[in-house]
C-alpha cells in the first residue's frame, strides 16, 4: 500500500509564495517520475511540474520561471517551491507518484492541498 501526503498550502497574496511537500511513504523500491498538479474551480486537472528519479524537470509554461519542483529521494519527498503567486494560481495541488511493480507501474495520487492566492 502506497500513500502520499501533501503538506504546505495555504492563503497568500499575490506576488507572495508557496512551498508544498509531499511525502510518499509504503510498500516499494523506489519512486520513479513524481509531479505536482492542480485544479482550479470548474477546470480540469492540469500538469503543473514533473521530475524524474534523475532529477530532470518539466514544466506547464504557465508556471515556468516562478515554480521550482526537487525532491529528495531518500526521504520519497517532491517539493513545489511557488513564488511570484497569482490569483490564476488558485487551486488545489495534487501530488503524483510513479512506482514500478512487478511487470507494470502503477500512479499513486495525494488527497491534495488547497492553494489560495488572493489580497
Amino acid at each position: 500500500q502506497v500513500q502520499l501526503v501533501e503538506s504546505g498550502g495555504g492563503l497568500v497574496q499575490p506576488g507572495g509564495s508557496l512551498r508544498l511537500s509531499c511525502v510518499v511513504s509504503g510498500t516499494f523500491s523506489r519512486v520513479n517520475g513524481m509531479g505536482w498538479y492542480r485544479q482550479a474551480p470548474g477546470k480540469q486537472r492540469e500538469l503543473v511540474a514533473t521530475i524524474t528519479f534523475g532529477g530532470i524537470t518539466n514544466y506547464a509554461d504557465s508556471v515556468k520561471g516562478r515554480f521550482t519542483i526537487s525532491r529528495d529521494n531518500a526521504k520519497n519527498t517532491v517539493y513545489l517551491q511557488m513564488n511570484s503567486l497569482k490569483p490564476e494560481d488558485t487551486a488545489v495541488y495534487y501530488c503524483n507518484a510513479n512506482i514500478p511493480r512487478l511487470g507494470y507501474s502503477a500512479n499513486y495520487w495525494g488527497q491534495g492541498t488547497q492553494a489560495t492566492v488572493s489580497s
